[in-house]
């Protein structure tokens, strides 16, 4: 599958190239190109560990010059209760990355709640398989892998739909590729499967 850029009409950045487009974030990213429609100078993303989240932000944040503050759930509230007011005095969007939103990220602070609570949130999901080949094809080529349409079509059946998973499954295949110094093939993606636990052939 080939690249998709990213849909900003802005100069690429180095980055940029490393941001796959899919179904799962599609949303996230016409948010983003829309913030002058925010209500607030800020948004919540949320997503899974892996979904290039934080990629995405520091993408924003160096093109607009605003602010990033990730894993916003694990930071001290005064901390990001400032950061949203000064979002607000200087006009510069702030993004805010955490694992989940309120209420199962606890807010302790009633005035940092109460601005949360008016903040956009948007979510990147969990891949779907046009978005799980790409990443597969990526992941593999940064490690200077090739694999054909048939270990593709192999794979997306047979591993969790997460980005965890499928980043468990190109380390998998890159070590044994250079185990045995074998090009991915379908026999060699059978057995990465089998040695990360994906299957059993038992």
């Amino acid at each position: 599958m080939s690249q998709i850029a990213l849909p900003f009409a802005w100069p690429a950045v180095e980055d940029e190239r490393d941001f796959c487009r899919g179904e799962a974030n599609i949303q996230v990213l016409r948010h983003l190109e829309h913030r002058a429609l925010w209500p607030v100078m800020a948004t919540l993303i949320t997503g899974p560990r892996k979904s290039g989240r934080s990629l995405l932000g520091r993408i924003f944040a160096a093109k607009t010059g605003g602010g990033l503050i990730d894993d916003a759930d694990r930071r001290p509230e005064e901390e990001l209760f400032h950061a949203w007011n000064r979002a607000q005095a200087e006009r510069l969007p702030l993004l805010l990355i955490a694992d989940a939103p309120p209420p199962m990220w606890q807010i302790a602070l009633p005035d940092l709640r109460s601005r949360i609570a008016a903040t956009p949130h948007v979510a990147i999901t969990e891949p779907d398989d046009g978005l799980a080949a790409t990443l597969m094809e990526r992941l593999l080529g940064q490690r200077g892998l090739a694999a054909g349409p048939d270990v593709i079509a192999y794979l997306l059946p047979r591993i969790e739909r997460s980005y965890v998973a499928i980043l468990r499954v190109v380390d998998a295949l890159d070590q044994l590729s250079l185990e045995r110094r074998s090009r991915i093939t379908v026999p060699l993606t059978r057995e990465a499967l089998r040695l990360v636990g994906v299957i059993d052939d038992s």
